[in-house]
């Protein structure tokens, strides 16, 4: 059977990253930072593979003196050593998460969830960058338009996938929650309806009234 064509993060990262180097100047990031409005960077080495992470709260911690509240370390050694750090290298957050290209959409979301991330640099299968995924990435792919729900419903599901006639079910899309009407050819393929159209982006919700013809 065809498959439903999901999303993943190669569809919705950001192929043109900011990038530092361990030894750019404390000066250069934050300057850089602010220019491109962004929250954070990845760190990459001299082959491209990231090595760390330095964000914009690394650097005002630093500008202020402080050392980070949440040492990791059980002691304020690596924190003090941010402090008084002058590059990149001394002042990144690392060991760096990453994701894959590959990943779906929901993984993705999960992993910065139980990372406590707002960003994931992107490796290819070098282990060197390939992008950066954020949060709001990922929302955007969740946020989707009843219509741009309901054309997926009507052209992938119904008619690439199912091959059933156009009419043959109606469909309704408000608020992310898919109604179906009509017939199809055979009682198990409700649930097949059913079951595709929940793996649509997007979608809440599916109620379904579909009526089947004997089969035979």
């Amino acid at each position: 059977m065809l498959m439903l064509y999901r999303r993943t993060v190669g569809d919705v990262m950001t192929e043109e990253v900011l990038t530092f180097r361990p030894t750019t100047p404390l000066q250069e990031v934050a300057a850089l930072l602010d220019a491109n409005d962004i929250v954070a960077a990845p760190v990459i080495d001299e082959d491209g593979a990231p090595v760390g992470v330095v964000s914009a709260s690394d650097v005002l911690r630093h500008e202020t003196g402080m050392p980070d509240p949440q040492g990791q370390d059980g002691n304020d050694e690596r924190s003090w050593g941010k402090a008084r750090a002058r590059t990149a290298g001394a002042l990144m957050s690392s060991p760096v998460f990453t994701a894959r290209a590959d990943w779906t959409i929901p993984r993705a979301a999960r992993e910065l969830r139980r990372r406590h991330v707002k960003q994931l640099p992107v490796v290819g299968d070098d282990g060197l960058l390939t992008g950066i995924v954020t949060r709001s990435d990922l929302l955007d792919a969740f946020i989707r338009s009843d219509v741009e729900i309901r054309g997926e419903v009507e052209r992938d599901v119904l008619g690439r996938i199912l091959g059933l006639d156009e009419g043959t079910v109606a469909v309704e899309v408000r608020d992310g929650v898919v109604t179906l009407r009509g017939h199809v050819p055979e009682p198990r393929l409700v649930p097949v309806v059913v079951g595709l159209c929940q793996g649509v982006d997007g979608v809440v919700a599916v109620d379904a009234h579909l009526a089947a013809a004997r089969a035979g």
